[in-house]
This record gives structure tokens, sequence and C-alpha cells, in this order.
């Protein structure tokens, strides 16, 4: 009996699993940091399922692999499609045009149409709302992969996986880098808040010309705001300059933001290849699936699809890196 060996349980390595389970393969998880929490790059992701407004500064892969995200998940954790709304100051309306000429699958909305959206949104005259996107709580997502797994029949080992494995796919993100020399770090902060005198029902995305600033609710007032993707490998502190204006940015959205208590803070390395696209190579026995860059949750499913056409069928899905493989 053939056992495959996942190395790492982030969304990566849980997603890998849960698609080779659901395949009827035999499969075992190694992470030393035991089951999903604070130690893993993606419990601290937004968790936006947003294929179309992500299409503005990334590749087509990004856009129709993504759209296939949303009932990947919806079959395995709650997702919420409520669609995204994007808007901007009427100084910052330039940014507005350009977010609309780079991307599609949006309805132009107005204030009125914003304030049935969105009735603690005030003072913004335009926007757009893409109808089809959807977001989770990526705590919640990892949690119930993890369970559906152990339920499944999978063990998971809180110890480093042996040398001497055979059938090993490695999803260890940036701790791969030994093996997969051009990974880099993106580095990501975001702070959670709680703030039950502002409602928003839907990831709300604010244009500003320093930080384009998206919150995304996770009820009971609790909100996730996120923005910066710094070119760094320092993961240990949220830089004061980022702190500052991802409130200021929330403040800006409604002043009632301005009460809010700030409960965690989070900062992330993601791992990311020249293209920000994952990559999956094979060599010898192991098999690397990597690089989902600022898109875990997005392109996690198609990342977990390649590995299985590649592990039990031998089929090369277009996310299979021949050249360095």
């Amino acid at each position: 009996m053939t056992v495959w060996s996942v190395i790492g349980a982030g969304v990566a390595g849980l997603a890998v699993a849960s698609e080779l389970a659901a395949r009827g393969a035999t499969v075992q998880v190694f992470d030393p940091g035991g089951p999903p929490g604070p130690h893993g790059c993606s419990w601290w992701a937004g968790g936006m399922l947003a294929p179309w407004c992500e299409f503005e500064n990334a590749e087509e892969p990004v856009l129709r692999l993504g759209q296939e995200a949303l009932g990947w998940w919806a079959a395995r954790t709650k997702v919420d499609r409520l669609g995204t709304l994007v808007v901007a100051n009427a100084r910052d309306l330039p940014d507005l045009r350009r977010f609309a000429r780079r991307t599609h699958g949006f309805q132009e909305v107005v204030t009125d149409d914003i304030a049935q959206l969105e009735p603690d949104l005030h003072g913004f005259g335009k926007g757009l709302f893409f109808v089809d996107e959807a977001h989770l709580d990526p705590r919640r997502a990892l949690n119930d992969l993890y369970h559906t797994l152990k339920k499944q029949g999978v063990v998971f080992h809180k110890v480093p996986a042996p040398e001497a494995l055979d059938n090993v796919i490695d999803c260890r993100g940036l701790h791969a880098r030994e093996s997969l020399t051009d990974l880099r770090g993106v580095k990501g902060e975001m702070l959670v808040i709680r703030c039950p005198e502002v409602t928003l029902t839907r990831p709300v995305r604010l244009l500003h010309p320093r930080m384009p600033l998206y919150i995304v609710p996770r009820g009971d007032g609790v909100y996730m705001l996120g923005a910066t993707m710094i070119e760094s490998e320092d993961s240990d502190r949220i830089t004061a300059r980022s702190m500052l204006e991802l409130l200021s940015a929330a403040y800006a959205l409604n002043p009632g933001f301005g009460e809010a208590e700030v409960l965690e803070i989070g900062v992330d390395l993601r791992p990311a290849f020249p293209d920000n696209l994952p990559r999956i190579r094979r060599r010898g026995g192991r098999i690397y699936a990597n690089g989902l860059y600022r898109h875990g949750y997005l392109l996690a499913p198609a990342l977990a699809q390649g590995v299985a056409d590649l592990a039990l069928e031998n089929k090369h899905s277009e996310m299979v890196d021949e050249d360095r493989a």
C-alpha cells in the first residue's frame, strides 16, 4: 500500500491532503507545529475568495483557477457568498477607475447602492461591487479540513518528517528554500480588531494611493484589517508606519473604527516565486508544492488538484514546473 506523506499543515498541506484523501489515497501529515495555529502563515490570511479583484494586479491563472476555489471550499467549510465592495474617497477616484479598467465582473454602484449594501459606509459616491466573490474564515477553514481529515483516518504527526520517507509531498512554504532556491518571502501585516459599533457584512476594499486596505468581517463585531505586501524577510514585528496606516485607513472607512479594540497583530512571510504564481516540482520521490504568495485560499484548491493529478495519475497540470523539476 502506497502511503503519501504530506509535510506541512498549513493551507497548502491540508488542501493537498484533503484532495488526496478524497481520491482514495492513504495519507499522513507531518508538522512539528502541530494542528493549525498562529505558527502557520495561513492562520493570518484574509480568506477572501476574490479572483476578479485579485486580477487587478495578478496573472490570468489567478482569475481562472481562483473561480474554481469557491465551490471547492464551499464543500468543506462555511463560505459567505456576499460579494466584495470596492470604494474610494473622492480624491482617489482615478484609482477606482484604474481598478475598473484592470478587472471585470463588477457592477458600478453609487451612494444609494453603497448605502443599501453596507449602511455603515458613508461619504462614498462611487464604487464597484463584485457580486460573485466570497470570503471565509481562514481559521475555521483550516480547522474544518484538519478535523475532517482526522475523521477520514489521516494520521497527523507533531514531529519533523523522517528523511527516509518515500512518496513525500513538501508543502513547507519558506522552510523549503534550501531546495527551492528561487523562493522568496513577501511580508504581510494585519490586525484583528473588535468594533461592535460598526457593522459590515462583506469584504470591503478601500483604494488608497499609499496603502489600499481590505477589511473582512469575522462576525460578532470582529474584523481583519490587511493591506501590506513588503519585499522583506523580516517577520518579527509590524512597523509603526504600517500600524498607523492600517488604522487610519479603517478610520477613513468609518470613524467608528477609532473606538475599536486591537485584539491581535499578525506578521507573516508569504512564499512566492518570481512571477507570484504557485509551482509544483517533482525531484526524485519528492513533490514540492509551493509559492501561493498572497493567494493561499484562492489557489490552494488548484494546487492540491495539480499535486493529486501528478502523484496519483502522473498527469501534468499547468502548475507543474517542468523546467525546474
